[in-house]
């Protein structure tokens, strides 16, 4: 049997969910080889470990984020060096026309100084002082007044004053100003003071520009396909969970016929009688499973409950059926006050499930101790969640959230996924790994607001 869809994939989960409940049940009755029906029914599947398939691709995601910046960082640094060079390309030709506009003014005050000047052609310098229309230019007589100026703002020659030019003028002297001597006929020296004119700022300004640009569309460009992405895989995650819990239903009617007719056949054996009803325990857990998939999508009734009670609830459960060499430290019920929480009991419990089953997958000698503290925290109460297993690189305490991502060789990477998205978008709490060390263990912290 392969699996060829996502359907087949999801419905498998809970089949092996079934399984290791009959395998946690066999321990407790001293079965032996129980794991071994586990072993023979994976291989029959030909599963793959999903720990070298979906770490992978968060690692690659990872890299693909340096990259994307590396590239950001080229086209950057290519941009400012061009638009550098195009600036430096423009100055010189502003310095360029800023002489030739200092030699016309000087050749044509000596034509009116000279008399053969009714024959000369003076069009070509009188063209080139009125296409300047860009260069900012003061001319200075001998004394350092104001003589002459042209380009100092978008307002005509007549309606600036002497003080605004001379403003300007002071402007321009704290700026990089070109000067120019020029000496006209018979013998009088001026001072031609210039600047660059504002395309060459507004070209230096147009990487940052451009940059912004580029940014804020593919931030918007981001946002917008992330939020139909998201919508998108809600309703996939939405449809695959009714269709689930529906494909569930059948086998589950039929399992519970099998234990009471197994029930019914070893009346006389008082060992599997305790076995079949550990085993209805667990279908009747498998049930309510497939309860909490048909009402994911709807929003779920939160009510006033115990906060050490659930938890107490929820030891006893696991604790029945870990490893005899796991051991529990938890609050006990009847020492401390109650302390109430709004929560939907079934989603919550499969959160406390999935946090203390990944705690007793990660002691790999199967010997260990899980602990929880609970503590308030302003309007929360908070719940640690600790294990002494073989921790969590601190690179990957956001990444285990993520859908597909697991450690585990069989694992499906979808448990604390769904905590995540039941503690924060259904209960408006909050989860996150607190603290991990390799090879010392883990601490999850669980925060839920408190009942009003």
């Amino acid at each position: 049997m392969r699996l060829e869809t996502l359907q087949d994939s999801f419905c498998l989960t809970f089949y092996l969910v079934l399984l290791n409940k009959i395998i946690f049940t066999s321990h407790y009755v001293g079965i032996k080889n129980a794991k071994s029906i586990r072993t023979t029914f994976l291989t029959k599947l030909y599963l793959r470990p999903s720990d070298t398939t979906y770490m992978d691709i968060y690692t690659r995601k990872s890299y693909w984020k340096w990259y994307l910046a590396a590239g950001g960082v080229f086209i950057i640094i290519v941009s400012l060096l061009y638009t550098r060079y195009l600036a430096e390309r423009l100055t010189e030709r502003e310095n360029q026309q800023a002489e030739q506009f200092a030699e016309a003014m000087r050749m044509l005050a000596k034509m009116r100084t000279d008399t053969l000047a009714n024959y000369c052609d003076l069009t070509l310098h009188l063209k080139i002082i009125e296409q300047n229309t860009t260069i900012p230019v003061i001319l200075l007589n001998e004394s350092g007044d104001i003589e002459q100026y042209r380009n100092i703002d978008d307002r005509n020659l007549e309606e600036m004053s002497l003080a605004e030019v001379q403003k300007a003028l002071d402007r321009m002297l704290k700026q990089d100003t070109g000067i120019i001597e020029i000496v006209f006929p018979p013998d009088i020296h001026k001072t031609l003071i210039y600047t660059h004119s504002s395309l060459i700022r507004y070209l230096e300004w147009y990487p940052f520009v451009q940059l912004f640009l580029i940014a804020a569309f593919i931030a918007f460009g981001y946002i917008g396909f992330s939020i139909a992405r998201k919508s998108e895989q809600n309703q996939v995650w939405l449809g695959m969970a009714k269709e689930t819990a529906h494909q569930l239903g059948t086998p589950i009617t039929a399992i519970l016929g099998w234990v009471e007719t197994l029930k019914a056949v070893n009346e006389d054996s008082p060992a599997n009688q305790e076995m079949l009803d550990e085993l209805r325990n667990d279908v009747t857990r498998l049930e309510l499973v497939a309860d909490r998939f048909s009402k994911i999508g709807a929003q779920p009734e939160l009510k006033p409950v115990n906060f050490y009670e659930q938890l107490e609830k929820n030891r006893d459960y696991m604790q029945r059926r870990a490893p005899r060499r796991v051991k529990f430290d938890f609050p006990r019920l009847g020492e401390h006050p109650p302390l109430l929480v709004g929560i939907n009991a079934p989603l919550f419990d499969w959160v406390l499930e999935n946090l203390l089953r990944n705690a007793i997958d990660a002691m790999e000698q199967g010997e260990g101790l899980i602990t929880a503290r609970v503590y308030e925290e302003g309007r929360y109460v908070c719940a640690d969640i600790s294990d002494t297993g073989k921790g969590i690189p601190s690179g990957k305490f956001k990444t285990v959230f993520k859908p597909g991502y697991s450690t585990k060789t069989r694992g499906w990477g979808l448990g604390l996924s769904l905590s995540k998205r039941i503690i924060e978008q259904y209960h408006k709490g909050k989860i996150f790994v607190k603290h991990s060390e390799s090879g010392k263990g883990t601490t999850f912290t669980v925060k839920l607001p408190k009942a009003k």
